[in-house]
């Protein structure tokens, strides 16, 4: 099976001991944000967990417990985008992040982490011409580290309007000029673009637009095939397979403005004070009311076929 981090947090940047320790007790607790009380039990065991997914805009805080993952299959996805302070408030330098990024490459290979260069808003200061130069720059430096960068552009969600109120969807026009100029320049230096969440319009540039985070992504990485049953997508435009997420929803202290996952500030500083590094919870314990659920867990790997051998 796979086990999933990033979709409603950034564990490895706020909250790597506590991912640590469950790694260390091989299990963790997760409540369904839409039903506390009903409570998810999983074994992190590598003879069942398959895979880890992590998405994170600074992977560093989990260097230091890499070998407690080396027995897992992982894919990363690290953010790193071209947007200052008032955007990104409490993301680290992004030159740190360029040479992070190469570090963790180093760690798990380059089949096994992607770029994520989005979401992607436009104003007067991040401009088109802005982005493509920044893409560049980037792109260069990560040359030969991954072969694949994720582009998208940003989704007016009803906690981003309320967060980012000025901020403006992205016109098609301007995906288009922007998709196939990011498109080329990620492919002069060894990577495929794939879109996450914006159906199929750049196909025709050359993006893949099969989806970033698939069951073909993570078998890339590991070399296995992965026998996976069916999952039912988070929205129609997302072909990505995202199940049994570990996080928690209003507790990444990135706090940058076009978040999704977030309320606001007050709701992120409210629950970051019921963290409990030992807790088998991300936020807060055990209550009195949990209704515990064991998840049933097997492994998907195809014990016949190898990943290599599907190629063509």
């Amino acid at each position: 099976m796979i086990i999933n981090t990033g979709q409603r947090t950034d564990i490895p940047a706020f909250y790597s001991e506590w991912f640590a320790n469950r790694l260390k007790e091989g299990y963790v607790c997760v409540r369904n944000p839409y039903n506390p009380q009903q409570v998810s039990r999983y074994r992190l065991d590598p003879s069942v967990v398959d895979v880890i997914g992590f998405c994170t805009k600074n992977p560093a805080p989990m260097f230091q417990y890499m070998d407690l993952l080396q027995d897992y299959g992982q894919y990363w996805f690290v953010t790193i985008t071209s947007y200052g302070k008032d955007i990104e408030p409490n993301v680290p330098d992004k030159h740190r992040l360029l040479e992070d990024f190469k570090k963790l490459s180093s760690i798990v290979g380059a089949k096994a982490i992607g770029w994520r260069y989005d979401p992607i808003l436009l104003n007067d200061k991040y401009t088109k011409e802005y982005h493509i130069r920044a893409f560049e720059k980037m792109a260069s430096q990560l040359e030969g580290y991954t072969d694949t960068v994720v582009i998208s552009f940003i989704d007016l969600f009803q906690k981003v309007r309320r967060n980012f109120p000025e901020v403006k969807a992205v016109a098609k026009a301007d995906r288009l000029w922007l998709g196939e100029r990011l498109i080329n320049i990620a492919a002069e230096h060894g990577m495929t673009v794939k879109p996450c969440g914006e159906g199929d319009e750049l196909a025709v540039f050359g993006a893949d637009c099969s989806g970033c985070m698939t069951i073909k992504t993570y078998e890339k990485a590991i070399g296995r095939r992965l026998i996976a049953p069916w999952n039912k997508p988070n929205r129609k435009e997302c072909a990505c397979y995202l199940s049994c997420d570990i996080g928690a929803y209003d507790s990444c202290r990135h706090l940058c403005r076009y978040c999704y996952a977030n309320n606001d500030a007050a709701a992120v500083a409210v629950n970051y004070r019921k963290h409990d590094p030992q807790s088998p919870f991300l936020i807060g314990n055990y209550e009195s009311d949990d209704k515990i659920n064991d998840v049933r867990q097997e492994s998907w790997i195809d014990l016949q076929t190898r990943w290599e051998d599907l190629q063509i």
